[in-house]
């Protein structure tokens, strides 16, 4: 039997899909060097029990994991963050806080494939260790607009929704539901956006064991519209007040570093993971058309159930494959093959050495140089280099040798200019493109 495709859910990039892929990574690693962030990795294989005990239900069930050759239980990584806190709390003596790392790792989940979810899928982590004040919180939010707007899209494309744990606990405990039964609570709530009212209704009576009257409490907070109401009708509740204030700060850096715009409270989001603790966000495209973008918060005692070093920290991710459905929705990636520099014609088989000894010249300061690599007529050549995307293209023929100068044709706007062959790609391609 041959095998002629890759498996369920998981892609080949040819160089078209990985032009549109390293289009999403530069804008991603432009943004964390505005703000910056540093480069890091890990392996793709982790200890079973760093996902088990620390990632929740829904991504344990999701595990490419298996016994290696050594019979320890291991599994492709799900997420980044756990690694994240593994690493940082290795080295936590000696790394300067607050620290500030990013990855572009590719992550494994055995999930039910539709638009915008695969089984593997690179994603951005950038995350903030060692900083508990809100405004590392706005400030790894902001990272992600920027890269959104690096790629071409605005506050009229996406929007951030943010919510706070630590708001809603106090809210819910205000409503009469007991703290054993918060996450319970928090599971139901996490499916607002995406279930009936009495669906939410039926599971936080059976699955959090609530009683009618906190239910209607419960339903009466997230009939409040914006942050500005519930600061309204909260602001007075013992524990609600300090929570709104912090919630308020953030908002008002996010203002100031310009993405006030992009930014709305929704007491909905609470995110599935079970270990973030304050600050939490999703961004999603405006015409609601899509899966969550990004998503990400603070969660600060990840590191010491990790590695025992106590750390406040925050972060998110934002994957590759969400992210290009909505840029090929917007008709923001790149299109057809990168093209090249040069493409140098050989009028006649004499000519070869010398296209060869040009090619040379011009890779050496740094152009891209390709020429037909068979003897074939002048018309397949410049068809060759038209199909291909190159800038440039480059006639050798007898008279041009005698010469010792050159045409070269601009393909774009036709024009052409004589050169010599010696001057050819002279200054560095760097200093040409500038």
């Amino acid at each position: 039997m041959s095998i002629t495709t890759s498996l369920p859910g998981f892609r080949d990039f040819y160089p078209r899909e990985l032009a549109a892929r390293s289009h999403i990574f530069a804008a991603w690693r432009e943004a964390a060097r505005r703000f910056g962030f540093e480069e890091y990795d890990g392996p793709p294989l982790e200890p079973l029990e760093l996902y088990t005990d620390k990632s929740g239900d829904e991504i344990v069930r999701q595990l490419y994991n298996f016994e290696d050759k050594g019979g320890r239980a291991v599994t492709l990584r799900p997420e980044m963050t756990p690694t994240l806190a593994r690493m940082a709390g290795a080295r936590a003596g000696e790394l300067r806080k607050p620290i500030r790392w990013f990855s572009i790792p590719q992550l494994y989940r055995y999930e039910r494939t539709q638009r915008g979810r695969l089984r593997e899928h690179f994603q951005w982590n950038v995350d903030v260790v060692g900083e508990e004040g809100v405004a590392a919180d706005a400030e790894i939010l902001a990272v992600a607009l920027q890269s959104f707007q690096l790629l071409g899209l605005s506050a009229q494309d996406v929007v951030a929704r943010v919510s706070d744990r630590r708001l809603l606990e106090a809210l819910l405990l205000h409503a009469g539901v007991p703290a054993d039964r918060l996450m319970a609570a928090y599971a139901a709530i996490d499916k607002l956006s995406r279930e009936e009212e009495r669906v939410i209704r039926d599971r936080l009576a059976k699955e959090a064991g609530l009683g009618a009257a906190a239910i209607d409490q419960i339903f009466r907070i997230f009939a409040h519209p914006d942050f500005e109401s519930l600061t309204a009708a909260y602001r007075d509740v013992p524990g609600v007040a300090e929570e709104l204030a912090r919630l308020g700060e953030y908002f008002g850096i996010l203002g100031a570093l310009g993405f006030g715009a992009w930014v709305t409270f929704d007491p909905r989001i609470v995110r599935g993971l079970a270990y973030y603790t304050g600050i939490v966000f999703e961004v999603f495209d405006r015409k609601g058309e899509l899966r969550a973008v990004c998503g990400g918060g603070r969660y600060d005692q990840l590191l010491e159930q990790v590695s025992g070093v106590s750390l406040p920290a925050l972060g998110f991710g934002m994957g590759d494959v969400v992210l290009r459905e909505l840029l090929a929705d917007r008709e923001l990636l790149p299109s057809g093959e990168p093209a090249g520099d040069y493409y140098l014609v050989a009028v006649g088989e004499p000519e070869r050495r010398v296209v060869r000894e040009m090619a040379t010249r011009l890779r050496r300061a740094g152009w891209s140089a390709i020429y037909s690599l068979r003897a074939a007529g002048v018309k397949a050549q410049f068809k060759d280099a038209n199909a291909r995307g190159v800038r440039r293209v480059v006639v050798v023929g007898p008279d041009e040798v005698a010469s010792g100068q050159v045409a070269v044709r601009d393909m774009a706007s036709g024009a052409e200019e004589r050169v010599r062959i010696e001057s050819l790609g002279e200054a560095t391609a760097t200093a040409q493109r500038r």
